[in-house]
């Protein structure tokens, strides 16, 4: 019984965090104009 009762806290816990960070919803901001790196640098 206590493994259920631990596991009910555990989903309404989890649930109450997406909950909390779906409503505070993206952070505000600008993306940085220059694009990253995605390849290795040339071999000098």
């Amino acid at each position: 019984m206590r493994a259920l009762a631990a596991a009910a806290i555990g989903l309404a816990a989890a649930v109450a965090l997406v909950l909390a960070v779906t409503a505070i919803g993206p952070p505000r901001g600008e993306t940085s104009p220059e694009p990253l790196l995605t390849s290795a640098p040339a071999r000098p």
